[in-house]
């Protein structure tokens, strides 16, 4: 595993590579007691170790990052369905959830963020778990980069709309950010025809069946 995982960093495309290095800040507790987790966020910090196992040795996240963060044990899943092949690319990495548990089972996974404070989050992130040095991070719009990136596998999980998507009682493709769910997975298209997309339960079905028929074959569904 480890030379194939030495094998893919060596063909990985050259510009990819935009680390940022994150300081640690002395003497500073993040924790309740501080001030730091706010009302809004105040039960996703109930649910710490379930977004990030290894929370306590120093994971960093913003207030968008504690609702928006794939639940570790859900990110594993998504890896596995990798089967351990080839180059990942999270389109919208955030602070580095499912790109932790990638860089875990596949070769070598590239992260892109428009967000530089998420980016660097999720650098620090990854240094956590040990897995910095098979994960690129890139600052960046997921649209103006689409048409220079190459990977065997694109990781979909755009922006919900924040908590109130919950409410939804039937939450629509257009509901997504930066652009509606057909244009997202259609721009991963023209990349790799293997996708996976991380919705959330509320969303209409008869839509997600339709964005898998795009594809040939089309995209399995997970419920």
């Amino acid at each position: 595993m480890k030379q194939s995982r030495q094998n893919s960093r060596a063909t990985k495309p050259p510009f990819v590579r935009r680390k940022r290095r994150v300081k640690k800040k002395n003497g500073k507790k993040k924790g309740r007691e501080e001030g730091i987790i706010t009302h809004s966020i105040e039960k996703y910090w109930f649910q710490r170790y379930s977004l990030f196992s290894k929370y306590d040795e120093g994971i960093a996240m913003d207030e968008e990052g504690w609702y928006s963060v794939t639940p570790e044990k859900i990110a594993m899943r998504h890896a596995e369905k990798c089967g351990g092949d080839g180059l990942v690319i999270d389109c919208f990495s955030g602070v580095g959830g499912n790109a932790i548990q990638f860089a875990r089972l596949c070769p070598f996974v590239v992260a892109i963020d428009i967000d530089p404070q998420k980016v660097n989050m999720a650098f620090n992130n990854a240094k956590v778990y040990g897995v910095e040095d098979y994960i690129d991070f890139i600052v960046g719009d997921f649209f103006q980069l689409a048409s220079s990136l190459k990977g065997d596998v694109m990781f979909l999980s755009p922006p919900w709309g924040g908590p109130s998507y919950k409410r939804i009682e039937n939450f629509t493709m257009n509901l997504l950010k930066p652009k509606d769910g057909y244009s997202i997975f259609q721009a991963a298209q023209q990349i790799t025809p293997k996708i996976i997309m991380f919705l959330p339960r509320n969303v209409n079905l008869n839509q997600v069946e339709e964005l898998s028929w795009l594809s040939s074959p089309p995209l399995s569904i997970e419920h």
